[in-house]
């Protein structure tokens, strides 16, 4: 949307500046995009006077001239035909830029004589196409601005032109009127009385209007025309002209600019029709689907049944509330002219120009929802306008429809604002800005402006209120605390564990992934999902028919990707949720880590090597240790099918609390996803590490024993099939306060042992904390680890 300064200040009595104005809309909500000021790029040029004048040596057309400026005398060397002395001229001084030929002027030499600048006309300073000859001013001292002297000679020409951004629920502000509302509410000017007119009829209309029946719902409310004839179209006065110019528009001629202004002055879209190119009688109607209409801007247009048109005795003349038809239109030739003026319905003035794929001016604003009310009084003060303008004599109007009905009323409750705004605004102030904004007060009830469609409630008060009062002066309030002193963390224990453990794995080196929580139903399978729990009712695609069992799945598949470009040695983690049902809740927290390849490049010390378990494993114990993780363990058996069922192990505090699993891949699982081996890797299970008894912020004090330590080494005879992890796991669990750590230093196959057998030595270290240990504490200790293991292995103490 845009206006003028001037256009601006036909509606609005204000001494407020560009920039005043221009903060006042956009802190409105009235955002402004852009002002074009046109005394910005003139803002250099003065005014000269020429004092003499000869013809140059060795050019005839040329003009030596000695004009005084407020720098002195100066020389210049102009060619214009009316440069002589005792004029007064713009001058361009060395260094100023001219806009009309994209120059900045500087000293030159011409045909051998200096100049010292340059003696403007209008083109050149873009004011008008004028070139004949320079500026002559009737007027004006040497020196003074010539923007100065504009503004106060034919300020049209420094008119700064302002260009809003105009929201969906703002249509009041299609129109410059709307605009000055808002500003002299705001208080940067008072409003000037809404110019008002009544035309009498001096004949009966010749051309009646109707409307349909199943065009009155949701088509056009109410239309209004008269016929005025013996008009005389031509050119539009020079203000108006200037007025559209500035605002982007082609003047055409007085019956056309005049609907345009009133499209921009008042959002009020009208149409003029060439009376005497209608035949009959105009009908509102639903188009039955196929007709067409040659519409101004001479594009055909095809219609589709439903879509409300304007016809006459030969068919569609015009586009209900959009685009008038070319047939129709009025031309240097009108002498007798149809006015319109109309309500339609809004969205179905939306869904046909969609349709027909037309911007006109006025479907812009139809569509947003124009003034019902202002209707009656739009006609007359057009007719007005016509009659001014263009002369002629008006018939009476004709009517179709009735102005509907928009009165409505909302209580005005002046604690909401606080409530709602937190802005303490005085009862008072708040119902003087509704009162400013055209709001009918009546008690506590606020009766809505007829222009205001978007006011629907108590809410839209406050908002029209706090808007006006300025959201800028909105001062924050911290919250009020709950407690005193130090708050409460934010996230939860297993948030926290979830951010703890991607920092740590992004630490240990891995890079994260974030995969899809959706996957292929074969690749679900492998890791003990896939069915119809899990199955979506309509996947994107068909990798995508499961929720993931495991995060597994979806490293793999990255890790596949990779080693397709090249990529062969890497390490990926994700934390993320996996499903083991489709209901609500039927979700876990995870922490999947895996690498594959080598565990670097290759070098002359053979320092690269294959991953194996033994790294994972290190991976996973850190991890597990920076969540909060117990440092006391147990490496068990029985992972999923998934694992190599040789080469894992899963952490557990007991033989049914499991914190994780880690180990190696099983190869047909890499096979299937098509993922080159050895890859190892590790899950573990956030939620399931038990939550510290002392839930406060600080640290328990460090317990060092001054004891001293014992190791005793035990080596026992057992079957081969027989695995260290549950030897040691046996000894461990003898005394679980004495005993701090059982490690396995030795295994024997072999020899006296026979077939089937094999020894394994162990070191177990036993840390006291109350008192030195003596031979018999030891050897009862002792006792307790043979008989745990022999009972856990079916061994016995080697001899």
């Amino acid at each position: 949307m845009k206006f003028t300064l001037s256009w601006l200040k036909e509606h609005l009595e204000t001494t407020a500046s560009v920039d005043e104005i221009a903060e006042a809309l956009t802190d409105l909500g009235l955002e402004v995009e852009e002002i074009v000021n046109p005394a910005d790029r003139l803002s250099e040029f003065t005014i000269g006077k020429v004092k003499e004048a000869e013809k140059h040596p060795d050019a005839d057309r040329l003009n030596i001239c000695q004009v005084e400026t407020d720098e002195g005398m100066t020389q210049i060397i102009c060619g214009a035909p009316n440069a002589r002395a005792g004029i007064t001229v713009v001058v361009a001084k060395p260094g100023v830029y001219v806009p009309g030929i994209d120059t900045t002027i500087g000293v030159g030499k011409i045909r051998g004589v200096e100049s010292f600048g340059m003696m403007c006309s209008e083109r050149e300073m873009e004011l008008s196409e004028e070139h004949d000859g320079i500026i002559e001013l009737p007027s004006g001292e040497v020196g003074e601005r010539f923007i100065d002297w504009l503004a106060a000679h034919d300020p049209a020409k420094v008119d700064p032109v302002i260009d809003i951004a105009i929201t969906p629920n703002r249509p009041d502000a299609c129109g410059v009127r709307g605009v000055a509302l808002d500003l002299a509410a705001r208080g940067l000017g008072k409003m000037k009385p809404s110019p008002e007119a009544s035309i009498e009829g001096a004949f009966e209309s010749p051309i009646k209007v109707t409307i349909d029946e199943d065009a009155r719902t949701k088509g056009c409310e109410v239309f209004a025309g008269r016929l005025i004839r013996g008009v005389k179209n031509g050119p539009s006065p020079e203000w108006l002209q200037s007025r559209l110019k500035a605002i982007g528009l082609r003047p055409i001629s007085a019956l056309v600019d005049i609907t345009n202004f009133f499209t921009f002055d008042r959002n009020r879209p009208l149409h003029v029709f060439d009376a005497d190119k209608v035949s009959g009688d105009l009908r509102v109607h639903r188009a039955q689907g196929g007709e067409t209409l040659v519409g101004l801007d001479e594009k055909e247009y095809t219609f589709s049944a439903g879509q409300v048109v304007i016809s006459d005795d030969k068919g569609v003349e015009s586009i209900g509330g959009i685009m008038g038809g070319l047939a129709t239109g009025c031309t240097e030739e009108t002498t007798n002219v149809f006015l319109e003026a109309a309500v339609w319905d809004h969205v179905q003035i939306a869904e046909t120009g969609r349709a027909l794929k037309i911007n006109s001016d006025a479907r812009y604003r139809n569509e947003r929802g124009i003034d019902p009310a202002f209707n009656m009084p739009a006609i007359e003060l057009a007719t007005q306008m016509i009659l001014d303008l263009c002369g002629g004599e008006p018939s009476e109007l004709v009517v179709a429809g009735e102005v509907p009905d928009v009165a409505r009323a909302y209580k005005l409750d002046p604690e909401r604002v606080q409530s709602l705004v937190g802005m303490a605004i005085p009862e008072s102030e708040q119902r003087q800005t509704l009162t400013a904004l055209g709001f009918r007060m009546e008690g506590s009830m606020a009766h809505v402006p007829s222009w205001r469609p978007d006011v629907q409630g108590e809410a839209d008060l406050v908002e029209e209120v706090a808007r006006v009062a300025s959201l800028t002066k909105l001062k924050g309030i911290p919250l009020p605390r709950i407690q005193s002193g130090v708050p409460k963390q934010i996230l939860s224990p297993l948030q926290k564990r979830e951010q703890i453990a991607r920092r740590t794995a992004a630490a240990l080196g891995y890079n994260e992934c974030v995969t899809y929580s959706f996957i292929d139903r074969a690749s679900a399978e492998l890791f003990g999902g896939g069915d119809d729990a899990t199955m979506l009712a309509n996947p994107i695609s068909a990798d995508m028919s499961h929720l993931r069992p495991a995060l597994l799945p979806g490293l793999l598949q990255a890790a596949a990707r990779n080693q397709a470009r090249g990529q062969m040695d890497m390490a990926l983690f994700e934390v993320g949720h996996a499903f083991h049902g489709g209901e609500p809740g039927d979700q876990h927290l995870m922490v999947s880590g895996i690498l594959v390849g080598r565990t670097g490049p290759k070098d002359v010390h053979g320092a690269s090597r294959p991953v194996d378990l033994f790294d994972a494993k290190a991976d996973a114990e850190a991890v597990l240790s920076a969540i909060g993780a117990p440092a006391k363990v147990q490496i068990l058996r029985g992972g999923e099918s998934w694992w190599h069922p040789g080469r894992h192990g899963r952490i557990c505090l007991g033989p049914k609390k499991a914190l994780g699993v880690f180990g190696e891949l099983h190869p047909k699982v890499l096979q299937a996803l098509d993922v080159k081996g050895p890859v190892v890797g590790f899950t573990l299970w956030p939620a399931e590490i038990p939550l510290p008894r002392n839930a406060s912020a600080t640290r328990g004090a460090l317990t060092v024993s001054d004891l001293q330590a014992v190791e005793r080494d035990f080596a026992f005879v057992v079957d081969a099939e027989v695995e260290a992890l549950t030897l040691v796991n046996a000894a461990a669990g003898a005394d679980k306060v004495l005993i701090e750590d059982v490690r396995v230093f030795d295994e024997f196959i072999g020899g006296s042992l026979g077939e089937g057998k094999k020894s394994l030595a162990i070191t177990v270290r036993l840390q006291p904390t109350d008192a030195t240990l003596k031979e018999a504490d030891i050897e009862a200790v002792s006792a307790k680890i043979v008989e745990k293991v022999t009972k856990a292995t079916g061994g016995s103490l080697r001899g």
